[in-house]
């Protein structure tokens, strides 16, 4: 099968951490300086000003410059004019400390600080309107009012005599998709962004994947918010971000010494929006609110101003397989949408953040932050002129789980064509028949289904008390402390519909998203359809891979827009392309599941499980109504995966 991939040992010609070596952190980290900035409309934003300090002179030349040798040999100089990154954040720039108190008081940004002024970055962080010490009221989820915010405070940083006048912006989440919002506003200064674990789409991206609202992130976010924004620290003890006992709440600016501004800013947070509240109002796709037709959720999803990026605007979009119920997908569509424009691509063995990596064959429970010299090359390429080589990489670097390597690409998907499986119970198969041992995925029949068994279809009762259980993809983007992830998948799957492949016959390496493309009808108008991918490895363990999720009422397919391309099933989500199904009628759906890089091993088995509930994320759908399904598995209405495999030309038998 031809492929436009690259193995490990040429996937980069200079490694990160080749690259990491090349650039030491040689300035200090002073104290940050800490003011007002007053917006058009009054409101004051509260900032944090990170400079580089006085450098090491074993490192530097002189008290002005930092000195680099470059791949050519040749000297960089960095002027004590520095080129700055932006961090806009709704988690506090900074926390007081208790006198005496111990540990980090900015840890949301405590790791891009201590990365990137060292080598020679200004980074200004901003507390958004209506959080921190800025006042305000926070008017909704990731506000329009804070892309317009965000152009004033790079007025204001361009104007400074320690900038250079080129602007970058990055971030975790919140903060990523904050540096989208920048780049659309078009500041001539802005000159690359790097989203870094971040939405494209709040909407299917976050917070209603298939069309169902994920439950218990609405409300954790909620509690979250609440605790932050009302300056309530004792609800912060049950985040492990925040659980520090020796937090005061927010840092006054240096011009408020005895606080007063900062409770007059903190009373203004008291009427911020509720998520509980605001977020349940969107459950149709860009659907306008009654009371507000300008407003959607498409007014807090950077794909809705992403036609405002300039061309010239460099992106690196970076995501991990584990990264909630969507951001991969949402790395990946923005590296599809923003085609115009230099872009890079980085998907690693990560969760939300990058805290942990998620790999079942991990050497270390904490990730190697490999993105960090990634995005500083990138920056170095983009924001300081460097000729560091970013531009013979491929635009594209993934990370393969069990292969436990890297590979890169030059487009995406890395792997064009897909293999089909069928979902049948006559065991034929169109494969080739020397992967699979007859390429066909057998269901588990009880007996109440062998009756059903000679017709075309196969029954599944929903069951409301089917879960996931607490250690998945969806708990740390509800900023839940998670350091293994599907640990206790053995079993889950045994109140589902399975459908199970013949032993492989060789290793094979899925990139991209698996599709399922199934004849289905549902006995309600309404149905929730959740789908898992596992490996069941020879001696019978069985190890989650991914999983797609589907409201049935949003079955219906549409051309994906200019601002969101993807290259697998897409949907609208509006109300316009809601329908009901008709109860008994089989209809082909197409789902895919979250885009993954996963080497199945020789001697595996591959299971496609299929259930109507998610207890532990989602709500009922149908409220109390649990759907009948039944699965097409012969003739006309036979169900099928496609699966984007690259095969191993033969592979001797691995142990896991």
């Amino acid at each position: 099968m031809h492929t436009h991939t690259k193995a490990q040992d040429d996937a980069w010609k200079i490694t990160p951490q080749q690259y990491e070596a090349t650039r030491p952190p040689i300035y200090t980290i002073p104290q940050p300086g800490s003011r007002y900035l007053t917006m058009r409309d009054g409101c004051r934003l509260a900032v944090d000003i990170y400079l580089p300090g006085v450098p090491d002179p074993l490192a530097a030349q002189d008290m002005d410059c930092a000195v680099y040798p470059p791949r050519d040999g040749a000297n960089t100089i960095i002027p004590r004019r520095h080129a700055t990154l932006v961090l806009f954040t709704p988690y506090y720039r900074r926390f007081k400390m208790a006198p005496e108190g111990q540990g980090e008081p900015a840890p949301n940004i405590a790791k891009l600080r201590d990365y990137f002024v060292p080598r020679g970055y200004a980074v200004v962080v901003i507390d958004v309107r209506g959080t921190g010490a800025s006042f305000g009221t926070r008017d909704s989820f990731r506000s329009p009012r804070e892309r317009e915010d965000s152009r004033e405070v790079i007025d204001w940083i361009v104007a400074q005599p320690w900038s250079n006048g080129e602007v970058g912006a990055t971030g975790i989440s919140y903060l990523g998709a904050a540096s989208d919002f920048l780049a659309s506003a078009g500041h001539p200064a802005v000159r690359a962004i790097a989203p870094l674990f971040s939405v494209w789409d709040t909407y299917t991206d976050n917070y209603y994947p298939g069309g169902i609202q994920l439950k218990a992130l609405t409300q954790s976010y909620d509690d979250l918010m609440v605790a932050l924004d009302h300056d309530q620290r004792h609800l912060l003890q049950r985040f492990v971000y925040y659980a520090n006992p020796d937090f005061r709440g927010p840092q006054p600016v240096d011009e408020d010494p005895d606080g007063e501004l900062l409770k007059q800013a903190i009373h203004q947070h008291m009427s911020n929006f509720r998520q509980t509240e605001f977020m349940p109002e969107f459950r149709f796709r860009e659907d306008p609110l009654p009371y507000d037709a300008s407003f959607s959720s498409a007014s807090f999803s950077p794909y809705s101003v992403s036609k405002g990026i300039p061309k010239d605007v460099a992106v690196l979009s970076v995501s991990g397989w584990m990264d909630g119920a969507g951001y991969m997908n949402a790395a990946i569509s923005r590296f599809l949408t923003l085609s115009d424009n230099p872009r890079h691509l980085l998907l690693g063995p990560w969760d939300h953040g990058a805290r942990i990596d998620i790999s079942p064959w991990r050497k270390e429970e904490m990730a190697e932050a490999l993105w960090l010299p990634e995005v500083l090359r990138f920056f170095d390429y983009y924001l300081l002129g460097m000729d560091n080589g970013l531009d013979d990489e491929e635009p594209i670097h993934y990370y393969a789980l069990h292969a436990e390597q890297w590979r890169a690409a030059s487009q995406w998907p890395p792997l064009p064509a897909s293999s089909t499986c069928i979902l049948s119970l006559d065991g034929q198969s169109n494969l080739r028949p020397n992967l699979l041992e007859q390429k066909v995925f057998h269901p588990h029949i009880d007996a109440d289904q062998k009756a059903e068994a000679s017709s075309q279809t196969l029954s599944y009762q929903v069951d409301f008390n089917i879960g996931t259980g607490k250690g998945t993809r969806y708990e740390r983007i509800a900023a839940i402390n998670s350091t293994e992830y599907y640990a206790d998948w053995q079993g889950r799957g045994e109140a589902m519909l399975n459908f199970t492949s013949p032993p492989l016959l060789v290793d094979a390496e899925l990139t991209g998203h698996a599709v399922v493309e199934l004849w289905l009808s549902s006995s309600e108008p309404d149905a929730a359809l959740f789908v898992y991918l596992t490996e069941v490895e020879a001696d019978g363990r069985e190890r989650y891979v991914s999983e797609g999720l589907l409201r049935l009422l949003h079955r219906k397919e549409s051309p994906c827009p200019d601002t969101y391309r993807s290259t697998w099933p897409f949907r609208s989500f509006k109300r316009e392309d809601a329908a009901p199904m008709m109860p008994g009628v089989m209809e082909r759906i197409r789902l895919a599941m979250l885009a993954t890089c996963w080497r199945f091993s020789r001697g595996s088995r591959i299971r496609l499980s299929i259930a109507g509930s998610d207890k532990d994320h989602c709500g009922q759908v149908p409220h109390g109504r649990p759907p009948l399904l039944k699965v097409g598995v012969k003739g006309e209405l036979t169900s099928h995966i496609h699966l984007p495999l690259r095969y191993e030309a033969a592979s001797p038998a691995r142990s896991s």
